[in-house]
């Protein structure tokens, strides 16, 4: 089927760092439609399943009203080892990450979901390894009372303050942020998406 070169695309997610980088390659949405999704990790999940099912379930939730219309969805996990640190939402799960995190490598699984006007799908998942220097106890208290915590998967954001513990990367630093660039656009544009 034709893809319409004027087809709206739709960002399915609440998270204002995926909006920024996207914007920031010259992408901008023309409808932004969080997905209200359970994000509740199945009992002995991996990382990568669970990354690629909340995406794919974001996708459905948005999609499914939207046919004629591009519908991006994506989720970001840390991981460490076949544990997933939570989005943390309180300064103890913060500290908790924070202190799992010191002086060990960890990955950070981006999945994103695309579906094109007529129903096509097309995923990928991008993992970028990313080392932390060991804490210390004051910096961590640190960052924790700077808040950039709050809502951030693994307790950090690596755009922010954390920047500063982060020695070494491999792989996507926009990964790390929200949304691992070059692979959705070349995605988009696999699926006839034109800005």
């Amino acid at each position: 089927m034709a893809v319409s070169p004027s087809a709206p695309l739709i960002l399915a997610s609440a998270s204002p760092r995926r909006l920024y980088l996207l914007r920031q390659v010259g992408i901008e949405p023309d409808s932004v439609q969080p997905a209200e999704v359970d994000e509740s990790v199945h009992r002995g999940e991996l990382p990568h399943v669970y990354a690629r099912r909340v995406a794919w379930a974001k996708l459905d939730a948005v999609a499914l009203a939207h046919p004629e219309a591009f519908v991006m969805a994506a989720d970001t996990v840390v991981a460490l080892g076949r544990r997933i640190l939570p989005k943390a939402e309180t300064r103890e799960e913060a500290a908790k990450c924070l202190e799992q995190l010191s002086g060990r490598r960890h990955r950070v699984l981006g999945a994103i979901c695309l579906q094109a006007p007529g129903g096509e799908r097309r995923h990928r998942l991008v993992t970028t390894q990313v080392s932390f220097k060991r804490l210390s106890a004051e910096e961590i208290a640190g960052y924790l009372d700077s808040g950039e915590w709050q809502g951030k998967a693994g307790g950090y954001a690596i755009q922010g303050r954390a920047a500063a513990f982060v020695p070494w990367i491999n792989g996507s630093y926009p990964n790390v942020v929200g949304l691992a660039l070059a692979e959705t656009v070349g995605l988009l544009r696999g699926l006839g998406w034109r800005a």
